[in-house]
């Protein structure tokens, strides 16, 4: 098959960027795949690409921001979605441009966006999958309308979890798209798991105020008194920064808490620690748990809606708490620091159970979807053939019989005078 992605800006950091390169280069093993990023920002992608995967971009930033189309504002891309900002006149021609002249089996859009352009632009002869990397839920209610009369036009929708896919066939009418829940997929660590001996809590991910990592501070304060032995570590970047240093310091905790930055990638930092932690608010899927798991952690989390829960087994692979409980948060924390044999056992066993989540399997299941969509569209065409042909045999039939009725009638008149 010949396989498109099409993405908003590699060149960026995310989630979405990274489960698109892991599945791009399982999915090269056997195929040709390519990655078209709408943007460009710099001169390489901060993550590595499988050079098997062909890149391009539509629009290079670093030359051409201050095109006038680029000023104008975006008629295709929808402006209720949350990037619209981003996009242009430039990014509507240039997308429709790259959809028209596509070669390619199958695309693959990776946000709302995107999918409305795929849907509107993309050749009737390719396959349009739309990725939903958010949730249903999430997007705002003009969003969704401009969803609701797009999304009628592509073959499938995957969103990120059995959840979100069942709020989908709750809420939008979508006769004959296909609907499937499609994982993010984490490859396996190229180092050796953690050996659960590091005295580290370990958390990843943008700060910023959804991923509660105030509440993570406060609730390991309790941790850091009974254990003064243990530290948490929380990596990542953002506008929360200088708000949760100073809390850290009004906590006395600065020889406990330390915030790391951002590091890319985190697996040489998972294997450090012994615990895993997320404390979201909102949660749209949980790539930090599984690759925090991946690397033989596990993870203690808020059951928010949507991703944590079908990826952590209570109990036996980590610990699922009420978003917002600080004491809850503790609790389960102190439950595996002060539990050696526990820690071990929820390791084990977050190690095996996150090989679901591995490139190869994720591979598999879009795989087997693309082909049955493949399949579907190309007897959907022998379908339409053979209702042509059948109505064409179908007049031709009537016009006999009524050809031979009239020689019928001619004839028994006949007889009769």
């Amino acid at each position: 098959m010949r396989i498109s992605f099409l993405i908003h800006n590699v060149y960026g950091i995310g989630g979405t960027i990274t489960t698109t390169f892991n599945l791009a280069r399982a999915l090269a093993d056997r195929h040709d795949v390519e990655i078209i990023s709408v943007l460009r920002s710099r001169e390489r992608p901060s993550m590595v690409l499988d050079p098997r995967v062909r890149l391009r971009h539509l629009v290079d930033l670093r030359h051409e921001k201050d095109d006038p189309r680029h000023r104008t504002p975006a008629k295709i891309f929808p402006s209720s979605e949350y990037r619209y900002g981003e996009y242009s006149a430039l990014t509507d021609e240039r997308i429709g441009q790259a959809l028209a002249s596509l070669d390619a089996d199958v695309v693959v859009g990776t946000r709302p966006g995107l999918n409305i352009h795929l849907a509107l632009q993309a050749p009737a002869r390719t396959v349009r999958v739309g990725q939903e990397h958010l949730t249903l839920d999430h997007h705002p209610p003009r969003l969704r309308n401009a969803l609701r009369r797009a999304y009628p036009r592509l073959d499938a929708i995957t969103p990120v979890t059995e959840a979100d896919t069942a709020v989908y066939r709750r809420k939008m009418r979508l006769p004959g798209v296909r609907l499937q829940a499609l994982p993010n997929s984490v490859p396996a660590p190229a180092l050796a798991p953690s050996d659960g001996r590091g005295r580290i809590v370990v958390a990843a991910g943008r700060l910023a105020r959804m991923k509660r990592f105030d509440v993570l501070i406060e609730a390991f304060a309790p941790v850091a008194a009974a254990h003064p032995d243990w530290t948490l570590r929380i990596y990542g970047r953002g506008e929360e920064r200088e708000r949760l240093r100073a809390l850290i310091d009004r906590l006395g905790l600065y020889n406990n808490v330390f915030l790391m930055g951002a590091v890319t990638p985190m697996e040489a930092e998972w294997v450090k620690g012994a615990i895993g932690a997320v404390t979201s608010d909102y949660e749209p899927f949980g790539m930090t748990i599984v690759e925090a798991m991946r690397c033989g952690l596990p993870v203690v989390s808020t059951d928010c809606t949507y991703g944590p829960g079908e990826i952590i087994t209570d109990g036996e692979d980590g610990r699922l708490v009420p978003v917002g409980n600080r004491e809850a948060l503790s609790g389960a924390l102190l439950e595996l620091v002060g539990n050696d044999e526990l820690r071990r056992r929820m390791a084990h066993n977050a190690l095996d159970n996150s090989r679901r989540y591995g490139p190869a399997l994720i591979m598999a299941q879009a795989e087997r979807l693309f082909e049955d969509l493949l399949a579907a569209r190309r007897d959907g065409r022998a379908v339409a053939g053979k209702d042509r042909a059948l109505a064409s045999s179908g007049y031709a039939a009537k016009d006999t019989v009524l050809v031979a009725a009239s020689s019928v009638v001619r004839a028994a008149r006949k007889a009769r005078g």
